[in-house]
């Protein structure tokens, strides 16, 4: 996706539960924009967790978290890396940890499971250079620069709930909020 056809795009319908046989929120902003957006699930595991994400979910050195991989497509090109962390006792035991397609989403299941995220997580943009397996899943030569999107999700009720890692080969626009003073 090059930034000639880039989208203003909004965090808010990936942070909310979807309603039964209501479409993910990527293939929806997709279609809302003409085009197909899907997804394929690269793996499902319990690692060790970059620090960043240890931080934010307050949890132990030696403490593992599920990690659920994605690859995002957009009209069947790779254009996304994604990682989603959540904390094993949050996880352990639920589709999270599993392998396979969550029916509405991780959001919607967290939602089911007292998890509802709050509607302004802290997210946190930064550039980077394409790692040699990201160059091999995202078709990308070596020495692209990607946007590196960290979003760090607590639920309403102020626990950690989710740390995802979003690698993207697209332009990103946001559209900033005024917060009352």
């Amino acid at each position: 996706m090059g930034s000639n056809d880039a989208w203003m795009g909004d965090a808010q319908p990936y942070l909310a539960p979807r309603q039964a046989g209501e479409r993910d929120a990527w293939s929806a902003e997709a279609t809302a924009h003409g085009r197909r957006g899907s997804q394929r699930l690269l793996a499902v595991e319990e690692v060790d967790p970059p620090d960043s994400v240890r931080d934010f979910l307050g949890i132990g050195p030696t403490e593992r978290v599920v990690v659920r991989r994605r690859l995002i497509l957009l009209d069947d090109e790779p254009v996304e890396l994604a990682d989603s962390y959540y904390p094993t006792h949050i996880a352990r035991g639920t589709r999270l940890a599993e392998r396979g397609k969550i029916p509405g989403g991780a959001v919607t299941l967290l939602s089911a499971l007292g998890f509802t995220p709050e509607d302004e997580p802290l997210e946190d943009v930064s550039a980077a250079t394409v790692s040699p397996s990201q160059c091999a899943a995202l078709n990308l030569s070596p020495g692209t620069p990607v946007l590196v999107l960290t979003r760090f999700t607590t639920s309403t009720s102020g626990e950690p709930m989710e740390v995802s890692v979003m690698t993207m080969t697209r332009h990103l626009q946001y559209r900033q909020r005024k917060q009352a003073s």
